[in-house]
């Protein structure tokens, strides 16, 4: 079956704002929201990396994630946890507090050149996404020779990394609305199942993103309905873990 991971965002720049909280009170409520409604996996993320955003230091990150980590151990138990992170320095002070949690890298190690190793040293399981850039640059890098060919040897290349660095699970993530154009995206959910090829569970993360909302003249807000639909074909491509917003919506579909 379809695993749900639920987004929680301690932060105030994700694109989503329902997706964002703060203080304890907010941090609560997602929590209750995301369990409540059946979420797998609960991914937490304190760093903003949509198009456009400028990182927040590595001090600040880490306390942010510390803080709603903090409240969801001492309040809920039994649901695995991921951390969004870029950061080896954040995978070490989460892994040296709570142990054992799921590292979840938009760069697939490329910020960052000690994380492989760590997350190897660890034993941790990992998610590697596809991106260009920086999220000031990556959508100034979105020239492909062939997308789907181009993508499936980064995954390639990249397990080879992943066997070097001692990283014995890794998930693939292609990377939606990162270094794509709105076209793009769409052809690369239309060949999903192409990455099945490469032995690896597939995430998807889509949900409520710009070249949805976008598309359709909507904004983030109005997008569930539409975001569905994609997750229904994400399911008969192959996908094994939605990463959302909404995880009743998903949960509901799977």
């Amino acid at each position: 079956m379809v695993k749900v991971m639920g987004i929680i965002n301690v932060d105030d720049d994700s694109f989503y704002s329902a997706s964002r909280a703060l203080t304890e009170k907010e941090i609560l409520s997602r929590l209750e929201t995301l369990v409540g409604d059946g979420a797998d996996i609960i991914d937490f993320g304190a760093c903003s990396t949509r198009p456009g955003s400028t990182p927040i230091d590595a001090q600040t990150e880490w306390e942010r994630i510390d803080k709603a980590l903090d409240l969801y151990t001492r309040n809920f138990s039994g649901i695995p946890f991921s951390v969004d992170t870029f950061r080896s320095s954040v995978v070490r002070r989460v892994y040296d507090k709570y142990g054992t949690f799921m590292v979840n890298d938009i760069s697939a190690g490329e910020d960052d050149p000690i994380m492989l190793p760590t997350v190897g040293e660890l034993s941790l399981p990992y998610i590697a996404m596809h991106k260009r850039g920086t999220p000031s640059t990556m959508q100034s890098l979105c020239q492909y020779d062939n997308l789907v060919e181009d993508l499936l040897q980064y995954f390639r290349d990249f397990d080879k990394k992943a066997e070097e660095a001692g990283i014995k699970e890794w998930i693939l993530d292609p990377g939606f609305g990162f270094a794509k154009t709105m076209e793009q995206n769409y052809e690369l959910m239309d060949n999903l199942h192409r990455f099945k090829e490469l032995g690896r569970k597939i995430l998807v993360g889509i949900s409520r993103k710009s070249f949805i909302y976008k598309k359709l003249g909507i904004t983030p807000e109005e997008a569930l309905e539409p975001t569905t639909r994609l997750h229904r074909q994400a399911i008969r491509e192959g996908a094994d873990i939605l990463r959302v917003h909404d995880v009743a919506a998903a949960v509901a579909i799977r």
